[in-house]
């Protein structure tokens, strides 16, 4: 009898002890969350900057922050190597048309005390204390080029696309150890974590070549989208969309996928294509292309494809987050604007600079795109699809990301 009892004491003991754990974790996490502040980064990539904003639709800025601290550093590193220097030089005159790339993709850590980068130039992603300005870690990646990032759901880790190396590394956030890496096609692009516990990563190819004609579309490499398990990274499916955008009757168009945007539910993949103005609607249960969009094409925007920026006619596209709308950078036709996803009507064009990315403001309302031609980001509205401010950022910003800083940060390095 003494043992049940004691057994019974012990078991409360434990469970009292279980709640009062759990309520201190979740005490501490509502602490943390109230140290925070939701922002803006905008990653300013021949400068070397992050300007941050204010997460609403009105884009006040908070700070800046200087995202090549140890460029000196690096930059005699690459000097002293030959190989990496040809590689430096060669994004310099392709991919950055004629300036080195110091800043692609960037997030923040889930406690909001650093940012993580991916570099193109320096071919390394960094993590940069929003305290110090220094940076925490750094992980070279393969190849000669860091390109898109995206981060898990919980924070943890950091998937990035070595556009070089054909591959994705996977880090851990906060060390910025290499848990592992997955193979990809040609030129891997933008990551996606999904829901189910997936990496979707999308490769686009040789871009920084003239072959552009499509009669010398098999020039451009191997194009697919590589779908991988985000935990044991293995490579669960790959998806050739130049044999369904065929199916569909779509066999003009490049099968290169550029930015991309999931349905809330996940069902269906919207896409842009190199040299493309509009995007396109897949179906993931059914594994087809069930609608095409083509989007107004600026008259004063020349058709002849050599000059798109790295074949990307629109680059750029983000949902609603109850998926209502669609929110569309016309890059190369100097315009964005919200498309009603049920009907795909587009609704005004937002005269805008040479858009590179979109995204959403904290609350959801409104859409962010950069203008990489007037170094500026602009606020659109979902509801009305028109402009509501832009804000002065840094020398060509392209990514734009949610993430947080502390509570009354103003800016460092």
């Amino acid at each position: 009898m003494r043992e049940k009892v004691g057994r019974g004491r012990v078991f409360r003991a434990l469970a009292a002890a279980t709640v009062l754990t759990v309520a201190g974790a979740g005490q501490a996490g509502a602490e943390e969350a109230e140290q925070q502040r939701e922002v803006l980064y905008v990653a300013n990539n021949w400068e070397g900057t992050a300007s941050v904003l204010s997460s609403d639709a009105g884009l006040s800025p908070i700070g800046k922050l200087n995202l090549i601290p140890d460029k000196e550093q690096r930059l005699r590193e690459i000097y002293l190597n030959p190989v990496r220097l040809a590689g430096f030089l060669v994004i310099r005159e392709t991919a950055g048309e004629g300036h080195d790339q110091f800043a692609d993709d960037m997030y923040s850590t889930p406690d909001g005390s650093s940012v993580v980068v991916s570099r193109p130039s320096f071919a390394d992603v960094v993590s940069i204390s929003l305290t110090t300005g220094r940076v925490n870690w750094r992980f070279q990646v393969d190849g000669f080029r860091a390109d898109h990032m995206a981060v898990s759901p919980d924070g943890g880790r950091v998937a990035v696309s070595a556009s070089t190396g054909n591959k994705v590394h996977v880090l851990d956030i906060g060390t910025g150890r290499e848990i592992g890496s997955f193979p990809t096609g040609d030129k891997p692009h933008e990551n996606v974590f999904t829901g189910d516990g997936k990496i979707w990563n999308m490769s686009i190819g040789e871009v920084n070549n003239d072959l552009d004609a499509p009669w010398m579309d098999f020039l451009k490499g191997d194009r697919k989208i590589t779908v991988a398990d985000a935990q044991t990274l293995q490579v669960v499916r790959t998806i050739d969309m130049r044999r369904r955008l065929d199916a569909a009757g779509y066999g003009a168009y490049s099968d290169a996928v550029r930015p991309a945007a999931f349905s809330p539910d996940e069902s269906k993949l919207y896409f842009q294509v190199s040299f493309f103005n509009g995007f396109f609607e897949y179906d993931v249960a059914t594994d087809r292309i069930t609608r095409m969009k083509t989007l107004p094409k600026n008259p004063a925007t020349s058709d002849d494809r050599t000059g798109f920026v790295n074949d990307s006619r629109h680059h750029g596209l983000t949902m609603e987050p109850n998926g209502g709308h669609l929110c569309v950078a016309g890059t190369m036709d100097d315009y964005a604007t919200i498309v009603d996803r049920a009907t795909l009507q587009e609704g005004p064009l937002v005269p805008v600079s040479k858009p590179y990315w979109s995204t959403v403001t904290g609350d959801g309302s409104a859409c962010v795109v950069s203008e990489s031609g007037a170094d500026q980001v602009t606020s659109i509205s979902f509801a009305t699809g028109r402009k509501i401010t832009s804000t002065p950022v840094g020398d060509h910003p392209q990514r734009v990301r949610l993430g947080t800083v502390p509570q009354g940060w103003t800016g460092v390095g």
